[in-house]
């Protein structure tokens, strides 16, 4: 038997109990809005309040989302890390994760638009000197996702400390960012290291599929490949343009930081999806295309309330306010490269017939791998 008269009773507890304010800190939260135009304790800019709090409240989600990826980064850091276990199901669910919270970001804007041109006038001229481009945090992101300065658009607005820029503080912080390894480079690398490419994977396979022009087997299934993707194309289509590019991307150089063979693998793991051991897989790439969306929707919808609210006045923090924006929409891009691989995609009934060992290791029945 129990001896329940042995038990201590949650409410008798000598420990404190947790308190929702003192846990939250909401004293100091609330604390932080400090607008400019309350004087007196007067506030003679309505809508200056909204604005401090929408700004305040991206800058947490950014620390979120920071969170999120440091996770992301330490596991890909992992020499071996488990490509369809719970390595790799930590890894999606936290990028399904940043996501999502861009989404939320994204739907701010619309709170932030119930402020008219003339309500941000009342505070505007108090800002000068200060944007959302000095956001720290949302550099961080950038360059822990990828962001080459390189990459950007006017990479020369980002390296300076003087009115507009950065303080010397932060400008070291970015500096360190850019220094890490990034997202980016350890999904390379985790492409790169995809072992299905192995010859002993193909043994047996129906060379009669292939044309017999290399003795690799790995790269008759790619001479085949190539030809069912140029039977796909339409009259429409730049054919020569497309088989150039395909050549290129997959055989040649690669593009931007993805090496051939990381490209390959994502194009087969895009292509057989549907085996069990790539759903994890498919669902990274698919989801880092997701983040480069909602990150091009997070700008385009700044960009829109920009010229919503100052038309094409130079912006606060001295940028060519409207112009500068619709640069970092057409440009500022992290996995283009991955996305670019759907280009060269065919229809399912027309893929080719994987061999059959490889086919079981993809199913999980593999008795050797």
């Amino acid at each position: 038997m129990h001896d329940y008269s042995a038990m201590e009773c949650p409410f008798n507890s000598s420990k404190t109990p947790a308190y929702y304010g003192s846990y939250l800190a909401v004293d100091k939260l609330l604390g932080l809005q400090a607008p400019l135009s309350l004087i007196e304790g007067k506030l003679h800019a309505h809508d200056e309040m909204l604005f401090i709090i929408v700004h305040q409240t991206y800058e947490l989600w950014f620390k979120q989302i920071l969170h999120e990826l440091h996770a992301c980064c330490d596991v890909l850091q992992q020499p071996s890390a488990d490509d369809n276990g719970p390595d790799m199901n930590v890894v999606v669910h936290r990028l399904k994760r940043i996501v999502e919270i861009w989404k939320l970001l994204n739907h701010q804007v619309d709170v932030l638009e119930t402020m008219t041109p003339l309500d941000f006038l009342d505070f505007r001229s108090s800002l000068e000197g200060a944007s959302g481009f000095q956001s720290t945090q949302f550099r961080q992101i950038e360059a822990t996702l990828g962001l080459r300065m390189e990459n950007r658009f006017r990479p020369d607005y980002y390296k300076h400390t003087e009115m507009g820029g950065f303080s010397p503080a932060d400008y070291s912080v970015i500096v360190e960012a850019e220094k890490t390894t990034t997202l980016l480079q350890l999904v390379e690398h985790w492409l790169g290291r995809m072992p299905f490419f192995e010859e002993s994977f193909w043994d047996g396979w129906d060379e009669r599929q292939a044309d017999g022009t290399t003795n690799t087997k790995v790269l008759k299934f790619w001479s085949q490949y190539g030809k069912l993707y140029e039977a796909s194309l339409s009259d429409r289509d730049e054919k020569g343009d497309l088989l150039g590019k395909f050549d290129e991307m997959f055989f040649k150089t690669g593009a931007g930081d993805f090496s051939p063979a990381s490209l390959r693998a994502a194009l087969f793991i895009m292509l057989y999806r549907d085996e069990p051991l790539f759903r994890l897989p498919f669902a990274l790439l698919n989801t880092l295309i997701e983040i480069d969306e909602q990150l091009g929707n997070f700008r385009y919808r700044h960009l829109q309330m920009v010229r919503r609210m100052i038309g094409t006045r130079i912006g606060t923090g001295g940028s060519s306010g409207e112009q500068y924006l619709q640069g970092t929409v057409n440009k500022n891009y992290i996995f283009k490269e991955i996305a670019g691989v759907i280009t060269f995609l065919i229809e399912r009934r027309n893929l080719p017939q994987l061999p059959q060992r490889l086919h079981e290791a993809l199913r999980f029945n593999s008795a050797e791998r």
